[in-house]
């Protein structure tokens, strides 16, 4: 009998062929994150008057249903491309050149794209499970000075069942996305995203996207739910501002309800090959959209901040919400 043990846990993920497939598939990567599968199948005791004090011990299973929650964790260039993937379209990178390739994921605006639900298996060395047609119920990208960037998310599936483990799956390389590596960009909604760069003022940020995809069930033969569908997107970004002349001014921005253009600039670990626009890793989030709250004046370590919140709207000067770029060293989600 094997006693579970917490080091032994992992997570092992495949991208399944198409948006519509639920088929489960061998893991193809492990995951390089915290977290496991809840079975959240909807079981229960059906109440009845029979006579028992207790009641019957007769239930029902009326819906089947996965969940894994991924705890917060060093974000890096190579696998934060999964929760974009299962929250807002499915993409093929572009080859910039040398090791360079550039992933670009556009915030929805008349439409949306097609997701790529993915196989996770879970467990440890007691139990291995597998939940098939995972997407990302939502995802947090958060970061401060002298730390990393911090990814997490809730991924949700259609069921969990008993699997081994797919054998033989290697622990990829990864790099980690770290804050003081940015860089934050504001600039007016007429104007081209990074036109002006915000220096000595951003003190933490985050990044929260709620697609707001939920399963739907419906009538198919099927204890389980039978397709993703996406509602109103909903993209916010906090940011903590250093209380000063230029914060003091964007304040003022918010109190005008003056549309703006945001940018948030990270850069990593050079590439041995530099592509013909990237020479390093690279993670861009650009958004379009107004401050929708300024806080009271806050502090931290005895020095006065303040904490920005701004919503990604479309933007009609733009015609646009905004977009997530990530330049990584891989050909191919795999």
């Amino acid at each position: 009998m094997a006693n579970g043990v917490k080091t032994f846990r992992k997570l092992q993920i495949a991208r399944n062929a198409d948006s519509d497939s639920d088929d489960v598939i061998a893991a193809t990567t492990i995951l390089r994150a915290n977290g496991t599968i809840d079975d959240s199948r909807n079981l229960y005791f059906v109440s009845e008057d029979v006579g028992l004090a207790t009641g019957s011990d007769r239930t029902n299973t009326s819906l089947l249903g996965a969940e894994i929650a991924i705890d917060a964790i060093e974000a890096t260039y190579e696998q934060l491309p999964y929760f974009l993937e299962m929250s807002i379209a499915s993409v093929t990178p572009t080859f910039d050149s040398g090791d360079a390739y550039v992933y670009t994921w556009t915030i929805p605006t008349t439409s949306f794209s097609a997701l790529r639900p993915y196989t996770v298996e879970g467990g440890d060395n007691n139990q291995a499970e597998v939940a098939n047609f995972v997407h990302c119920k939502d995802w947090t990208l958060a970061g401060a000075g002298g730390s990393a960037w911090m990814m997490s998310g809730n991924l949700f599936g259609k069921k969990v069942v008993d699997q081994a483990f797919t054998g033989s799956v290697a622990l990829p390389t990864v790099n980690t996305m770290n804050f003081s590596k940015s860089k934050l960009y504001i600039d007016n909604d007429s104007d081209t995203w990074a036109s002006t760069q915000i220096t000595n003022t951003l003190l933490g940020a985050t990044i929260k996207c709620n697609p707001n995809t939920i399963g739907k069930p419906t009538a198919e033969g099927e204890l389980t739910w039978t397709f993703a569908q996406q509602t109103m997107m909903n993209i916010t970004v906090d940011l903590l501002f250093e209380y000063n002349t230029t914060a003091h001014a964007q304040k003022n921005v918010w109190r005008a309800e003056t549309p703006k253009l945001i940018r948030i600039l990270n850069q990593g670990l050079a590439f041995t090959n530099p592509g013909n626009t990237y020479s390093v890793r690279t993670f861009i989030a650009d958004f379009a959209g107004k401050y929708s709250d300024f806080e009271k004046i806050g502090e931290q370590n005895g020095n006065d901040v303040i904490q920005a919140h701004f919503s990604a709207r479309y933007n009609a000067a733009q015609a646009s919400a905004g977009q997530f770029i990530i330049v990584n060293a891989k050909s191919s989600m795999p």
